[in-house]
This record gives C-alpha cells, sequence and structure tokens, in this order.
C-alpha cells in the first residue's frame, strides 16, 4: 500500500486525505495547528464563539455537484443551512442599497431608489440571470480530461465566458460610475479597491442570488471537524502540532518529511495542502521555484493578496430585523495610513450557538492589502503596541456601531481582533492572505497542476492552484490531487 504524507490539514488537506484513503492509499495529514481546518476555523472568547472564516459557502445549493461533494467529505453532510435574505446593505447618506438574494426583490428596490438607473439596473439584473447557469466543475481537472470533456465543459461555461469577455477587464470603479445615483456608484465601488475586475462581484452575487452561497450552521470551525471526523473514519491518520520542516529528497524524488519536533515520515508521495510560499521557499528551499508563483508575487500591483483585520464583538440583546451583513459610513479614523471612513458588520443572530443565551456575535471586517500588511508587520515586532493598536481599532468599530445603532449602546463588548499577522502566524498564510490573488484587469487567471518540475511525486493542493481560491477550491483541488495521483499509479477507476 502506497503512503501520502499531506502537509497541512486545512480543507485541501482532508480532502486531499478523505480521497486518498478512499483509494486505496495510507495517508497522514501533518497540521501545524492544535486544531484541523487551517483557515477554515473558529475560536471561543467569554463565552461566545468567533467564526473566523466562512463569509459566504459555494455549494449550499441541493442538488449542485458542490454541494454533493461537500457531503461526500463530511462538511455538509446532516447540516442545515441559512439563507440570508440580502448578501449585504449599503447605506449611504443618499440611500441605502440592499443586495437581495430575489433578484426581483433587488430590482424593485434599486428601481425605486433611482429610476434614472433603470437601464443599468435592468442589466446588472441580467446578468446575474445568466450566471445562474453557471456550476464549478468538481469532476475533473482540465488536465486529465479528453477532448470531448473539454469541449462539453466549455459549451456548459459558455455564459460565463461572455461575461468575462465583456467585463473582465472592466474595474469595480469605471463601471459603478456607469450609475448616476451615488449609493449605487457607493454600493458597487466599496466591494474591491480601484483596479479589480467587476467580474468578482458578478459572480459572488450570481452565486448567491441562485441560492449557490449561503451559511451551513455551526459555523467554520465544527464544518472543518465534520470533514476531520469523515477523514479519521475512514482510517486516516491526522496529526496536529507537527509543523513540516524539511522535505528529505533523493535526486528527482522525496522520500520523506522531516517535521520541527524531529519526527520522519517516510512517504511515497507527498502532497502539499499548503501556502505555496512555504512550499517553494520554504520545504523546497528555492530550488524548484515555479515561475507562474513568483512572477505574481513579484508584481503584487497585478496580482494582488487580500486579508483583513476582523473585531469580534459581543452584543447583550436580539440585533431583531437588522440586515445580516449591513456596511455603513463613520466618522473616519485612521488605520496606519489609511482612512477609514466604512464598516461592514455582520451579526449572527440566527446561530444560537455562538453566543450565550440572549446575546449576539457580531464581526466587523476591514480590507487590508500589502501596504497594510507590511504596517502590521513591522508594529508586531513590538507586541505590547501591536496589542494596543488591536483595541484602539476595536474601540474605534464599537464606538461607530453604537453611533450608528444607538440601542446598542454599552451593550458591546470586544472580544478579539485579528490581523494578518494572525493569519500568518496560526496558518503560515504568506502575507496574511486568506484568499488566492485576487482578480483585476491587468491580471491573468492561474490554472495550475500542482506538478513540481524536477520532483516527481510531490503535488502542490489548494486554493492558489485557480480562481478565485476559497475553499471550494481547496476542496476540488484536494480531490485533483489524489486522481492525478491515481493517474500515475496507474489506477484506472478513480473512487468517489
Amino acid at each position: 500500500m502506497k503512503k501520502i504524507v499531506i502537509i497541512g490539514g486545512g480543507i485541501a488537506g482532508i480532502s486531499a486525505g478523505i480521497f486518498a484513503q478512499k483509494n486505496g492509499f495510507k495517508s497522514v495529514i501533518l497540521e501545524k495547528h492544535h486544531t484541523p481546518g487551517g483557515e477554515c476555523a473558529g475560536w471561543d472568547r467569554k463565552g461566545y464563539h468567533v467564526d473566523g472564516c466562512i463569509h459566504w459557502l459555494m455549494g449550499t445549493k441541493e442538488g449542485t455537484a458542490l454541494n454533493a461533494l461537500w457531503k461526500e467529505t463530511g462538511a455538509l453532510a446532516g447540516v442545515d443551512i441559512y439563507h440570508p435574505d440580502t448578501f449585504m446593505t449599503v447605506e449611504h447618506e443618499t440611500g441605502t442599497v440592499p443586495f437581495h438574494r430575489d433578484l426581483e426583490k433587488l430590482k424593485t428596490a434599486w428601481l425605486a431608489l433611482s429610476p434614472e438607473d433603470a437601464k443599468e439596473i435592468l442589466a446588472f439584473c441580467s446578468i446575474l440571470k445568466k450566471l445562474h447557469s453557471f456550476e464549478v466543475p468538481v469532476d475533473r481537472p482540465m488536465d486529465l480530461m479528453t477532448f470531448p470533456e473539454k469541449v462539453k465543459l466549455l459549451w456548459k461555461m459558455k455564459d460565463v465566458g461572455a461575461v468575462m469577455q465583456k467585463y473582465g477587464k472592466v474595474c469595480i470603479k469605471d463601471y459603478a460610475n456607469r450609475f448616476n445615483h451615488p449609493a449605487l456608484r457607493e454600493a458597487l465601488a466599496s466591494f474591491l479597491p480601484k483596479g479589480y475586475s467587476v467580474s468578482s462581484i458578478f459572480f459572488s452575487l450570481g452565486a448567491f442570488t441562485n441560492g449557490q452561497a449561503s451559511l451551513p450552521y455551526g459555523g467554520s470551525k465544527a464544518f472543518s471537524q465534520r470533514m476531520a471526523d469523515r477523514y479519521k473514519a475512514l482510517g486516516g491518520t491526522l496529526i496536529t502540532s507537527c509543523e513540516a520542516e524539511e522535505l528529505l529528497k533523493a535526486d528527482d524524488h522525496v522520500q520523506g518529511v522531516r517535521c520541527q519536533n524531529g519526527a520522519v515520515y517516510q512517504a511515497d508521495y507527498v502532497v502539499a495542502a499548503c501556502d505555496p510560499k512555504v512550499l517553494y521557499a520554504k520545504l523546497l528551499k528555492n530550488e524548484y521555484n515555479d515561475a507562474a508563483f513568483e512572477d505574481r508575487y513579484a508584481n503584487p500591483d497585478d496580482y494582488p493578496l487580500s486579508s483583513e483585520i476582523r473585531i469580534a464583538i459581543g452584543f447583550k440583546g436580539n440585533t431583531g430585523e437588522l440586515p445580516h451583513t449591513v456596511r455603513f459610513p463613520v466618522t473616519p479614523f485612521k488605520i496606519h495610513d489609511q482612512d477609514i471612513r466604512q464598516v461592514t458588520m455582520t451579526h449572527y443572530h440566527h446561530d444560537p450557538s455562538f453566543a450565550p443565551e440572549g446575546h449576539t456575535l457580531i464581526t466587523c471586517s476591514i480590507n487590508q492589502f500589502a501596504e497594510d500588511y507590511d504596517a502590521w508587520h513591522q508594529l508586531s515586532e513590538n507586541r505590547e503596541a501591536y496589542g494596543e493598536e488591536k483595541e484602539r481599532i476595536g474601540q474605534r468599530v464599537i464606538n461607530a456601531i453604537e453611533k450608528r445603532f444607538p440601542s446598542m449602546s454599552g451593550k458591546l463588548m470586544l472580544l478579539d481582533v485579528t490581523t494578518p499577522k494572525t493569519y500568518e502566524r496560526y496558518c503560515n498564510a504568506h502575507r496574511g492572505a486568506f484568499m488566492g490573488f485576487l482578480p483585476t484587469v491587468k491580471g491573468k487567471m492561474l490554472d495550475h497542476s500542482g506538478r513540481i518540475k524536477g520532483l516527481n511525486n510531490v503535488l502542490l493542493s489548494g486554493q492558489w492552484l485557480q480562481p478565485p481560491g476559497g475553499l471550494p477550491v481547496a476542496l476540488i483541488t484536494g480531490k485533483d490531487t489524489i486522481m492525478r495521483i491515481c493517474k500515475q499509479e496507474g489506477h484506472t477507476d478513480f473512487i468517489r
């Protein structure tokens, strides 16, 4: 029985482990942290449970191939799904813009706000409706497809292709400026900074309005744990608090993995289900660098990485009819050199497991990019100053919430503040990134097989291999990696 050592116990690593076990391999997962899940995580603070990952999960719609794959791996098996009415509601001094799940409700609300934008509003809704035909392909990766399978996939993706051809090189701000009403312009432009492709909005909202993107009850940690339990039930070995340090090579073959605790795990195959920088720079000592990744790391303007500050707040009360996620303007305050003029607030009243009885968990997210990471990196060298800055930001956000929602005054408690350095520290995420390279108008999409040139038994797996990144790509590439190993081993029948 061939042995596969999997580096990383996030969603990609556990997915790879599950399909390794199902296809007759002996596998072991080595996870740095004491808990599996990687960036799909949650943690307890002061009687609350803070969800640290899932904003929206692609694949929650029954009857879809992605939903079936989530269930096969245990992630959504027997799990109830929460379907919020709105993706987000954006408040502006000139009006409120709801992004409803129901396209007719969205259209009606936007037309009532701005009848003069009727043409663009109808076109926007038409784009989202067209993308309802899109399903994330999960059967097999392109490099393992036959020619007829590729033709069939391209035909199924024709609507996606049409949208990308027309809008893939249109930046968000330029698209937003097509609308006359300032609230609509602001709502669309505030998704991501200038230079980013508007296609990211279309695909996110297309999935949401088609019922493809919702929230599993129990949150991210429970989601990951169900997959880990499925893996162990199949006979897999999951070792936590065990960080890989070095790949033991002989010519073009890796014989095993040495960990920081001195343990060595022999391997016929190694699956690096970790950040590519960890694989190429740390484990392979920059001896097998990949041009596709290096070019992108060297060009952060066209291939930016995104992280966030996440502020967790306990609320002694009920949020009532407040939209699940609301973005509202605030009295400007600075984080490093950036003026923060808006806060995005999400409440978890729908899931009572996140808070004590009569209380509600609230999280606020502030996007962070390259300059922000650099500032956090420098600040983190002084732990006292780093902690004080997190506390300051948390209190400023609480003040902003109390000003916007006076009924919450005196009932909010700061639970935790995470930064890009948090994701780097606990998950080895390069520059704190929680997604792959973000789509910009100048960037080119990466579709990588995960193979390492010069090594015949090491494969990279995870969200970095293909757009748009995130949990679904991690799930799919974990499976695809084992499919590639099966082909290399001459196994003709891959077992799902």
